[in-house]
């Protein structure tokens, strides 16, 4: 049996079909609050007002709590002249869709969220709390951190400018109290012309590190580095481009340099959980009476086995005859500078969920900013969270993908 030929009609034809293309969406009108905030040592603000300025000309409301700025040196009169509405009721100004903070949510505001909001803040995953999580997700909040955040270079543009900060004031803080005022060694930080100079040891060769490094260098110090990690010492010393002393933690050799260091810095960094102590009690008593500890991993439990948490009105602790400086969130003693550098982030991500049309629509093209979603209308979708406090955890991806 023959097989059958195919029956091709003069009337059958083939089209290409015309490529279907994301549409642009309007942009959308943003109403942005930004809180007083009441947290432990927080002076920050999320938005200055050169950065409320620009975002009320393009055409968004922004509500700002009476005396927010205070901490930073921004007056109310400041942030009106920008543009910014003036709240005295925090009820009131809960009222917005979008909240920007420079604390994390904490128990007072609460009661105060509603259902949808967005809002945009640090975690601190050390003093994060499970019923904070659990009402947010009730609430179907969506929410963005600051430490997860990343820019389109895939690094976390915030937490970067808060550790230059922290790197740079250390050697600030440390020179202070080497000074006989303050019953330290009366050693000026550096060296001047036929004076051996100072010894500082660094432990941890992250953005603080560096940035410790490099204002040490520059006041004349001879710097040590200690980091297990041998990358971030490459990485250091191909950023400084000056060849530094540097090691990896072994115990002994630390022990050794520290009895003859002046300054000794904590910089080690954890991704989870507490900061390992690397150096103990009895090397901290082989210390010269006098010398400073300033232990900027603090706010994870800290490196320095003596260290304790100590705030910006009683800065310091004496053990052994060594000065610690145990100041949680250092930059926020620098409040201004802090605050500026938060906001060159925030303002032109504000702007951009304005273009998008929002959020939603911001993630679905930007991946990056993905990164710094930890809720999604009540959604867990940050890993680490999800498993430290036992929610269940649900993929971002999927949660958008199901959406469009």
């Amino acid at each position: 049996m023959t097989p059958k030929q195919p029956y091709i009609s003069s009337g059958f034809s083939y089209e290409t079909l015309a490529e279907t293309l994301d549409i642009k969406p309007s942009s959308a009108s943003l109403s942005i609050a930004i809180p007083k905030e009441n947290a432990f040592q927080e002076n920050r603000i999320a938005l200055t007002p050169d950065a409320v300025g620009v975002l009320v000309s393009n055409g968004h409301r922004v509500a700002v709590e009476y005396k927010a700025g205070e901490g930073s040196h921004f007056s109310d009169n400041d942030y009106a002249e920008a543009g910014a509405l003036i709240i005295h009721d925090k009820k009131e100004l809960f009222k917005n869709d979008l909240i920007v903070k420079s604390a994390p949510v904490s128990d007072v505001e609460l009661p105060l969220l509603t259902a949808g909001q967005t809002i945009i803040s640090p975690i601190h995953l050390p003093v994060m709390k499970t019923h904070i999580l659990e009402k947010m997700m009730e609430k179907k909040i969506t929410a963005l951190s600051f430490e997860n955040l990343k820019d389109e270079s895939g690094h976390n543009p915030i937490v970067r400018s808060m550790s230059e900060i922290a790197g740079s004031a250390v050697m600030l803080i440390a020179g202070q109290y080497l000074g006989s005022v303050n019953s330290g060694r009366g050693v000026l930080l550096g060296g001047i012309s036929g004076i051996p100079p100072t010894k500082v040891i660094i432990i941890g060769a992250g953005i603080v590190g560096e940035y410790a490094a490099r204002t040490a260098l520059a006041v004349g110090a001879s710097v040590k580095v200690f980091d297990n990690n041998i990358y971030k010492l490459k990485r250091l010393q191909n950023n400084i481009g000056v060849r530094l002393w540097t090691s990896v933690l072994e115990p002994k050799i630390l022990a050794k340099q520290l009895k003859t260091c002046d300054v000794a810095v904590g910089a080690l960094t954890s991704t989870s959980g507490r900061t390992p102590v690397v150096v103990t009690e009895e090397m901290v008593s082989m210390m010269r009476p006098g010398s400073v500890i300033v232990d900027v991993s603090i706010d994870r439990g800290g490196c320095f086995e003596t260290s304790e948490v100590t705030s910006h009105e009683k800065p310091i602790i004496t053990k052994f005859g060594v000065i610690h400086y145990g100041v949680p969130n250092i930059p926020s003693g620098f409040a201004r500078t802090a605050s500026q550098a938060v906001s060159n982030v925030l303002m032109p991500l504000l702007l951009k969920i304005s273009d998008e049309g929002g959020l939603e629509k911001l993630i679905w093209h930007q991946l990056n900013i993905r990164n710094g979603v930890y809720l999604f209308k009540g959604a867990l979708t940050n890993f680490h969270l999800s498993q430290r406090f036992e929610l269940k955890y649900t993929d971002l991806n999927l949660l958008i993908a199901s959406q469009r």
